[in-house]
């Protein structure tokens, strides 16, 4: 009863930090983490364990799922290359760097347990940073960067990770005969993903109760997750690839009372996921600073050491391919679209600031076997990162970007309003087929027949309310052929869905009960 008590309390008090947060314009992970830092120090907290296979499941998946069902991509495909360098290869000499440093400084410290730290560490948690750049309109294609970087980067440092546990157990391969599993781990992933996506969209989900429907979508997440680590795949990327194809086929499919109730309660779950993990792992962290007795300054001074090395491997890279990039367009002369193309030295700056550790990290430190070599030290050193790069880089971010000479780019409001004008002339289509219709006039009958409840009127205007319906599934369509040729994005597809939705709502619900005696 005292941890449950402990539990509701904090999550209170993270609802007020999120609130504040946003007043104050920072990310709200860098104060719901100085909040777990500090629900280690509270005296009388409890100490818990949690079950190291249900970490990642319970924590990533649902978080992973929300996060990759937004994703756009097309603009995925246009920015693969600096997005595939952020997640493959920055997750590389991170890993490499960190387990190179924790090799040298700790005694004993095996490869194995080292590689592991580097792949808790690695991976950024781009949520943390959108969240404030998405109120500064920054460039569009930067935003898809850290986001595309966010869902693959996970899948690249959650593999090393699994082989680094699975080497400290012994149970490894090693040398060249990992390439084909490492292959046949993330391929797998993906078409698992793509094959339960289908077999989802076959399940009338639409048609359950609101509740039910609401149920089954966490439940398909929670099945997916579950069923990729059991057959040996990237449970990552099946979840990335399952969420995509649902995102893709699901729109039409779903009406909008169940999209938005859909929408809220994934919001609310994410949130609280995140505050109970920050919570979590400082209630982990209790009994690792009650152990530490005179081991305190070699324990920050790893942790220091590595959380430099997370910051200055990723702008060395991120400031190397801009040069790089930068002088291969020089050499190659003007290029069509080169304003949208050539990388910048203030774009590079923001990118390489915004590497915030962040729930993954989190989640995996968690998921370490409790005998694992170095599990203290380690969880240790995850909080730390995540802590100093979400307080430091997370609260210096919206000056940053405010200092930064980086133009606002209007592209998705752009792309917002030719799909506004596409779905509105579908819908005009419609309407002029079967003959117009007089808006205001209908609108006022509609309205008498509610207050006379004239049954013979209501009967005339369920044909107008079914007539709106048609126009409302013909935007649909035309919005989605929209984004299926490429002509819009995902966030202008979901601004206009979310507007559609809305105008669905509008209708009048008593106009849709079937004819009546009454």
């Amino acid at each position: 009863m005292v941890l449950f008590e402990l539990i509701i309390l904090l999550l209170l008090a993270g609802a007020l930090l999120v609130a504040w947060a946003r007043r104050i314009g920072a990310p709200y992970p860098a104060l719901l983490s100085l909040a777990g830092a500090a629900a280690a120090l509270i005296p009388g907290t409890p100490a818990l364990n949690l079950d190291p296979q249900l970490t990642l499941a319970l924590f990533v998946a649902p978080t992973l799922l929300d996060a990759a069902f937004d994703a756009s991509p097309r603009d995925m495909r246009e920015n693969w290359l600096p997005i595939g360098a952020l997640a493959v290869i920055v997750v590389g000499l991170t890993v490499a760097a960190v387990a190179i440093l924790a090799h040298a400084v700790v005694p004993g410290m095996s490869w194995a347990a080292a590689i592991a730290l580097g792949a808790i560490v690695a991976p950024p948690d781009a949520s943390a940073a959108t969240a404030v750049l998405r109120q500064l309109n920054p460039p569009h294609r930067l935003m898809v960067i850290l986001e595309g970087e966010s869902l693959l980067n996970d899948a690249a440092a959650l593999l090393i990770y699994r082989i680094a546990v699975a080497a400290a157990a012994g149970d490894a391969v090693i040398g060249w005969t990992l390439a084909p599993i490492v292959a046949g781990t993330v391929l797998g992933g993906g078409l698992l993903g793509w094959a339960m996506a289908r077999l989802w969209l076959l399940i009338p989900v639409q048609r359950a109760e609101l509740a039910l429907s609401v149920l089954l979508q966490f439940l398909g997440t929670f099945a997916v997750w579950i069923l990729a680590d059991r057959i040996g795949v990237s449970a990552i990327m099946t979840v990335v690839v399952y969420a995509m194809v649902l995102a893709r086929r699901s729109p039409l499919r779903t009406p909008a009372r169940y999209r938005i109730a859909s929408y809220a309660v994934w919001d609310v779950v994410v949130f609280v996921l995140n505050v109970l993990a920050f919570v979590l792992i400082g209630l982990q962290l209790k009994p690792i600073l009650l152990r530490l007795d005179g081991a305190w300054f070699d324990y920050l001074a790893l942790a220091a050491g590595i959380c430099g090395l997370t910051v200055l491997v990723r702008a060395g890279w991120v400031f190397s391919y801009v040069s790089v990039r930068r002088l291969a367009l020089r050499l190659a002369g003007p290029a069509r679209k080169e304003g949208m193309l050539r990388p910048t030295f203030p774009g590079a700056t923001l990118v390489s600031w915004c590497g915030m550790r962040g729930i993954v990290t989190l989640a995996s430190a968690l998921a370490l076997p409790e005998a694992f070599p170095a599990r203290d030290l380690i969880l240790f050193c995850a909080f730390a990162v995540v802590i100093v790069t979400l307080v430091v880089q997370g609260l210096t971010l919206r000056p940053l970007m405010r200092i930064l000479p980086i133009p606002a780019d209007g592209s998705v409001a752009a792309e917002t309003r030719l799909a506004r004008s596409a779905t509105a002339r579908a819908a005009l289509a419609v309407i002029e087929a079967r003959g117009g219709a007089d808006g205001a006039s209908g609108l006022a009958h509609k309205y008498q027949a509610r207050a006379e409840a004239d049954a013979e009127e209501l009967r005339r205007q369920r044909a107008l309310t079914t007539l709106h319906a048609e126009a409302v599934a013909a935007q649909r369509r035309t919005l989605a052929d929209l984004r299926r040729s490429g002509t819009i994005g995902d966030d202008a597809f979901h601004r206009i869905e979310e507007e559609l939705d809305l105008i669905e709502l509008t209708s009048d619900p008593l106009l849709y009960v079937p004819d009546a005696k009454s």
